[in-house]
């Protein structure tokens, strides 16, 4: 083989023996899963927020961002929950540029998956001791989840990843809501695809085990919109998208039928600022039809300390070094106004 083998990493149980959580962080876990499914499931009428940075480069940002997001929810609870994302790896189009912190936990410095390992864990366990939040991450490496299950909420699989045969049997095992993205294509039939296979039962191989999942019904859709033949950003969060998406689960008969919308990436042209007309237009057709109402479950929105973006080495803290995201202030009112329209 033409590899240099660098490091040989811990496994899970190693880490995790390493690096435990306590009584109180698995009882916030048990307590917050059994919310979000009861949303997922239609048991409780609530908006998922899953939201934050586009990628967590700074952990001590990171903390500050969601330690806010801690007292705005507990002004909105009756009508909103709120998953921070903690996006700690990152996919590249053109395989090329910072991929997160699993990588480089300093993006300064050059990659060291050993220490992204240890780092982004105990970043995703400080979220959770102090702020009482439990998060989302991206399942960019199938592998890789064991690492952080015990103290992950939210799965996405994204837009590049959603037609990937292991992506799709370890989403059917994983035991928490997993979010399969629209391919960059726009085709839905290759998510709807994903999420039936994600709702079924697998026998295959993982991690050097010979494993069985027993499927996950609350696998889902996330529409991120699209790009064309001609390179253009199409969106795909309108009124007649939600419905044919509707549509399409009613055909296949699949689980808990859902939708958790992406405001960002194709469906604002990645213009960040867009995210907030979006999100409203979004309740807006909740309110025309109950049957979109019933099939929204929330929101996916890219937001941070500070708004837009930044190079690495830019030194502003709490400003994205990835994707332009949406900052504090207009979050905060953002989120207010989403609680007083659903």
């Amino acid at each position: 083989m033409d590899m240099e083998f660098i490091h040989q990493l811990p496994t899970p149980e190693a880490l995790k023996r390493e690096f435990p959580i306590g009584n109180r962080v698995a009882r916030l876990k048990e307590e917050r899963d059994r919310e979000i499914r009861a949303v997922f499931s239609g048991e409780l009428d609530k908006l998922i927020l899953i939201i934050g940075p586009c990628s967590a480069d700074n952990e001590e940002a990171v903390l500050d961002y969601i330690g806010r997001l801690r007292r705005v929810q507990d002004q909105v609870a009756d009508k909103i929950f709120i998953i921070p994302r903690i996006y700690t790896n990152k996919p590249r189009t053109v395989g090329v540029g910072y991929k997160g912190m699993l990588h480089q936990p300093d993006p300064g410095q050059k990659e060291n998956m050993l220490k992204g390992m240890i780092a982004i864990r105990k970043m995703h366990t400080r979220a959770v001791e102090e702020t009482g939040f439990t998060c989302a991450d991206e399942m960019l490496y199938p592998e890789n989840h064991p690492y952080l299950s015990d103290l992950l909420s939210y799965v996405a699989v994204g837009a590049r990843s959603v037609e990937d045969q292991l992506h799709r049997l370890t989403a059917s095992g994983v035991g928490i809501p997993a979010g399969m993205k629209n391919p960059t294509s726009g085709d839905i039939s290759v998510m709807m695809n994903s999420i039936t296979a994600a709702q079924s039962s697998y026998t295959f191989l993982y991690r050097g085990w010979e494993v069985k999942t027993s499927g996950n019904p609350y696998a889902h859709a996330i529409l991120r919109g699209y790009v064309d033949k001609f390179g253009n950003n199409m969106p795909n969060y309108h009124y007649e998208d939600l419905q044919h998406l509707l549509e399409s689960y009613a055909e296949r008969k699949l689980q808990n039928p859902a939708v958790i919308v992406d405001t960002n990436h194709s469906n604002s042209g990645k213009r960040h600022l867009e995210q907030v007309r979006i999100s409203k237009d979004i309740l807006h057709s909740c309110k025309m039809s109950q049957d979109i109402r019933r099939l929204v479950k929330g929101l996916m929105i890219e937001s941070y300390l500070e708004d837009g973006s930044q190079k690495i080495g830019d030194g502003c803290f709490g400003k994205s070094i990835t994707d332009p995201c949406l900052g504090w202030e207009k979050t905060e009112r953002l989120i207010y106004d989403l609680a007083e329209l659903w």
